[in-house]
């Protein structure tokens, strides 16, 4: 009897062992799988926070964007309002002076000739609208780096107008295109009938100080000095900023003498 309890004693306790055994590797087989879930979720939750990080800042450059491009559209709205505004005040300046034009009686070699027409000023108004608009969007060209077509566009208004502002305006980008194509020989005969086509025009100190600092460039200075002379002794660009600029200039030049280094108007 006692040999019996002995055995069942034995054999329950290698069962009580095989227990712990199993208890032991059951513990370990769920460690092991939640150190695996830990670290799955861990690499997950990185994963999440760099896509989050990446979406903020993408999110700051869509605001960035927007920004930028609310602002270029509020400066191109005023400057179309601005726009606006100079074509309402020349067509009322035109319209204006309709009723002296049409009040007048013009005599040529004795017979009478009819005043201009309303049918005239409309298209003579019409006709400013559209070399703004030409004007406007060859403008737009040349800020794109679209020189070509942006000579060829100021061209067309220059030839539409032939006077007055526009003209004026025309003929000084037109040269500005030539420039910036590295057309120089030809931006300076531009400039050149600017300056002989407009002499008291708003361009023209402008346009002789790109001729004195193109001539510079080339180390023609003697026509570089004639051109910053040819400011100095106009009344127009007394008040102007190239006035200034082309004084110290020359002076630099007056006092180098012929044995130093030219420079050119910036």
């Amino acid at each position: 009897m006692a040999l019996v309890l002995a055995g069942c004693s034995q054999v329950t306790m290698l069962r009580t062992q095989e227990m712990k055994n199993v208890g032991t590797d059951v513990q370990v087989a769920v460690l092991s799988n939640l150190d695996s879930s830990v670290q799955y979720l861990s690499a997950q939750n990185d994963s999440l926070r760099a896509e989050l990080e990446a979406s903020a800042l993408m999110q700051k450059r869509m605001m960035a964007e927007i920004t930028t491009l609310a602002r270029r559209m509020g400066d191109e709205s005023e400057r179309n309002d601005s726009r606006q505004e100079e074509i309402i005040y020349r067509l009322d300046m035109l319209l204006g002076k309709s009723d002296k034009i049409l009040a007048k009686k013009v005599v040529v070699s004795g017979a009478p000739q009819a005043p201009m027409s309303m049918d005239s000023l409309e298209r003579e108004a019409e006709k400013l609208v559209e070399a703004e608009a030409m004007f406007n969007t060859a403008r737009s060209d040349y800020h794109r780096g679209e020189y070509k077509l942006a000579y060829s566009g100021f061209k067309q208004v220059y030839e539409q107008m032939k006077t007055g502002e526009l003209a004026e305006n025309s003929l000084y980008w037109m040269a500005l295109c030539l420039i910036d194509a590295k057309q120089v020989d030809k931006a300076k005969k531009v400039l050149t009938s600017l300056s002989d086509a407009f002499p008291d025009g708003q361009k023209t100190c402008s346009a002789m100080f790109k001729l004195a600092s193109l001539h510079g460039a080339d180390g023609e200075v003697d026509l570089q000095k004639q051109y910053l002379q040819k400011i100095l002794n106009s009344k127009k660009c007394a008040s102007s900023g190239e006035f200034e600029q082309a004084a110290e200039i020359l002076q630099e030049l007056l006092e180098s003498g012929p044995q130093a280094e030219i420079k050119s108007a910036p």
